[in-house]
């Protein structure tokens, strides 16, 4: 999704003339879109790195190192 195709370079110029006729409530809207756009993004990507962690064994010393912190924080 990361690579940019002719169609996509084709497609930001007339996105951003597009973005610039909107009137005031359609940019709003338009706004929470592209909010829920970068979320769902942010969440694989997330979702991704959780799943690597999952596999390699690091959320298996989780409740070790939760341990570790609340004694720290203890002693302070």
């Amino acid at each position: 999704m990361n690579a940019i195709t002719p169609k996509s370079q084709k497609l930001r110029p007339e996105i951003a003339r597009r973005i610039e006729a909107l009137d005031d409530e359609s940019l709003l809207v338009l706004h929470r879109v592209l909010l829920h756009i970068e979320k769902d993004r942010l969440w694989r990507e997330l979702s991704a790195e959780a799943e690597g962690d999952r596999r390699s064994g690091l959320n298996e010393r989780l409740p070790e190192i939760i341990g570790e912190a609340r004694a720290a924080l203890r002693q302070r």
